[in-house]
């Protein structure tokens, strides 16, 4: 977990009112990011666009930071264990950034105020007032929770229920971030369910990796209280992204043997319950069965400059990178040794015809999960629960050195993996057609 600000820890002993601490112990396994006497681990910040921040120079950066703080000692105070705030001023924002967690908090907010948590430093789930006619035509009828700041008609925008509690009375969220996979329960009721949180900031950009939780002011007072978060391992997370969407799904791999496999046999073995390409040996390990259009979901771990790739309506031979469909690219983009590749070239592109974003992949020496949906000529490519890839193949122009890619109109073809001479190891391969 990155630490940012650290230099802004600070207190807000001279200037808020305490009384007594009514703060709840954290549920097992999660930890208090507001210990309901101070600021320990907050600084403020409006909205404002987080890029832009880091981009500053330090010096810069610090005085704003400076300038915020001040603004927000006029309207945020700490009473019985709340934070409350008056409606005005900049928002609190934890130090830490997060990347994969689950968020519990319990707000109570007045007639006519509306609020909301940002994630990552994006706006925005949602707080409404709900009987507040004069907003109906933004959605507040509809209830609070929703990614209020995802595109019209996107998944998650609107919560699917109307959960909030009469005035006068504590909500309570519970907040699953995976990526940009978001879920939302309100008061035990779930109102968005694995949606894709968009980058407010960025509409062609997935969500940024990691970033703070901001508690937003807007216009009348709201109280927040037991603020407790749990950040999962790269393992837990993967166990959560699989488990999302319909059973569906059949196994193409046993955990144990290559059965129901084809092509370069030899040159992969089974360690450890994966599949892993043997060190200076390559060549497609294929499935038997050919796929048109499908969802393939897979684990994988890179060793330090890994390469290899999945092959998309593979034939039985050739280059898959070129006579397939496409290659996605499974790659340690971030290594020295591939520092000046073309952008087509690195981790879930597809190979010499259209780049994916960087900078989602985990650590190398960790699992990462991948899923691939091949669709008549369209793939995407969803990497940690962040869409990396979105591209029509037919649609491609212009190729890397102007090589050919005979194969990019291939209807069908077989699914599996590239193989470039690195241990690559691939695990929980699925698949469903569509």
């Amino acid at each position: 977990m990155k630490k940012t600000f650290a230099s802004l820890t600070f207190t807000l002993l001279a200037f808020v009112a305490i009384s007594a601490v009514r703060a709840e112990a954290p549920p097992e396994g999660f930890r208090a990011i507001f210990d309901g006497k101070t600021l320990e681990g907050w600084h403020a910040r409006p909205h404002f666009n987080p890029t832009k921040l880091a981009d500053m120079p330090a010096a810069e950066r610090e005085a704003k930071l400076a300038e915020w703080m001040a603004d927000a000692k006029q309207h945020w105070t700490i009473e019985n264990g709340e934070l409350v705030n008056d409606g005005h001023g900049a928002y609190l924002t934890t130090n830490d950034d997060f990347r994969d967690y689950e968020f519990l908090l319990e707000y109570k907010t007045v007639a006519r105020a509306d609020s909301g948590i940002y994630l990552k430093a994006t706006p925005q789930v949602q707080i409404w007032d709900y009987t507040d006619e004069a907003k109906f035509k933004l959605g507040a009828n509809l209830g609070s929770g929703g990614l209020w700041n995802n595109s019209a008609g996107a998944a998650g925008k609107d919560p699917a229920k109307l959960a909030d509690k009469p005035f006068g009375e504590w909500n309570s969220f519970k907040i699953r971030q995976i990526g940009a996979r978001t879920s939302v329960w309100l008061n035990g009721e779930k109102v968005v369910d694995n949606a894709i949180m968009e980058n407010y900031w960025d509409r062609k950009s997935p969500l940024a990796v990691t970033g703070p939780i901001q508690l937003q002011t807007h216009g009348g007072e709201i109280r927040w209280r037991n603020l407790f978060i749990r950040e999962f391992t790269p393992d837990e997370a993967n166990e959560l992204l699989s488990e999302q969407g319909d059973d569906s799904f059949t196994s193409l791999f046993n955990g144990k043997n290559l059965d129901g496999w084809h092509g370069a046999v030899a040159n992969y073995e089974v360690v450890d319950g994966a599949i892993r390409c043997k060190q200076g040996h390559g060549g497609m390990l294929l499935t038997k069965d050919e796929y048109s259009n499908f969802v393939a979901r897979v684990e994988f771990r890179l060793p330090p400059a890994g390469n290899n790739g999945l092959a998309i309506r593979a034939p039985l031979e050739g280059n898959p990178a070129y006579d397939a469909m496409t290659e996605l690219q499974v790659l340690d983009s971030e290594h020295p040794k591939y520092a000046k590749l073309d952008p087509r070239q690195y981790h879930g592109g597809a190979y010499g015809m259209v780049a994916a974003k960087r900078g989602y992949l985990r650590e190398v020496g960790q699992w990462n999960f991948q899923e691939v949906t091949v669709n008549g000529t369209r793939i995407k490519v969803e990497l940690n629960g962040s869409v990396i890839l979105d591209a029509d193949i037919a649609e491609v122009k212009e190729f890397m050195a102007d090589s050919p890619h005979p194969g990019k109109d291939r209807k069908s073809g077989f699914f599996g993996f590239a193989g470039h001479s690195d241990p690559v190891e691939f695990r929980n391969v699925e698949i469903r057609e569509l």
